[in-house]
């Protein structure tokens, strides 16, 4: 199902391309950048929450507006995502930010470098989770425990 769904989101983003391959490069360039953040929006508003039994978007942690994807050159893309935990003190923090990182890592059909940040204000230690979140070697160690990559799984598991 995954698949299909990533499949459909890339088929989707390359009909919405054409679609505007006739207009001048510095006009569409606004339009292609709403379109792939519009992308990222689909795949992430449906991982579910650890502790809920809700999704990302009901529980307004992403919103469309929370997802920013910057070109780096005409194949490279600075995707960044800042989401907002439900509570300041919010011991999930970590789980869904690594829950984001994996579903876009596994999904995203054009190549990326991704940025995942708490939003600003949002939690009392937004930084040290920032860093977690953004280093590669942490990322990797973490989904190596079976007990958390089996949390991750079943949070980003699509839904029927």
């Amino acid at each position: 199902m995954e698949r299909v769904s990533g499949l459909l989101s890339w088929t989707r983003s390359r009909v919405l391309w054409l679609s505007g391959l006739f207009e001048r490069g510095a006009a569409r360039q606004p339009r292609i950048m709403e379109e792939k953040a519009l992308e990222v929006y689909d795949l992430i508003r449906t991982i579910r929450d650890p502790e809920k039994p809700n999704t990302l978007e009901e529980l307004e942690v992403v919103t469309e507006s929370s997802v920013e994807v910057q070109e780096v050159n005409e194949e490279d893309y600075l995707v960044i995502i800042r989401f907002t935990p439900t509570v300041p003190h919010c011991s999930l923090a970590t789980l869904i930010g690594l829950c984001l990182r994996v579903k876009l890592q596994r999904c995203l059909p054009f190549k990326h470098k991704l940025e995942i940040y708490i939003s600003e204000g949002t939690h009392s230690t937004e930084e040290d989770i920032n860093k977690q979140i953004n280093d590669k070697e942490r990322v990797a160690a973490a989904m190596e425990n079976p007990n958390l990559r089996e949390i991750v799984e079943q949070c980003v598991l699509e839904p029927d």
